[in-house]
């Protein structure tokens, strides 16, 4: 693997966050792809709780689930620094709350597949 510095940018929300009539993960997945962003995974959690949030757990009666998510962009640094320069104004303005991080990781294998 080429000496570069990569990064993961991780998001902590909920899977009933939204922006503009929109579920707030997938439209970061959609506007990572957009930016060029190499890869991202939304994870649901299935029991959970942030700052301003009570434990929240997937139980198999309720219709409506409020359960944590976790999106994982893995790219170059810069990249993310770019991206997350793009979605922080979106993040900013919902009235959710969320956590971002981000750390430098090594990459021991990028191997891509056929479709």
């Amino acid at each position: 693997m080429e000496a570069q510095e990569y990064s993961v940018l991780k998001f902590y929300l909920s899977t009933t966050d939204l922006v503009d009539h929109k579920l707030l993960y997938e439209e970061i997945v959609r506007l990572a792809k957009k930016h060029g962003v190499s890869g991202a995974t939304a994870y649901r959690g299935v029991m959970g709780f942030g700052k301003s949030s009570r434990i929240l757990s997937s139980r198999f009666w309720e219709l409506t689930e409020k359960l944590p998510v976790m999106i994982e962009l893995i790219d170059k640094t810069d990249t993310l620094e770019s991206f997350y320069a793009v979605i922080e104004p979106v993040l900013l303005a919902t009235p959710k709350g969320c956590l971002v991080t981000m750390h430098a990781v090594d990459i021991k294998l990028h191997k891509t597949g056929g479709q």
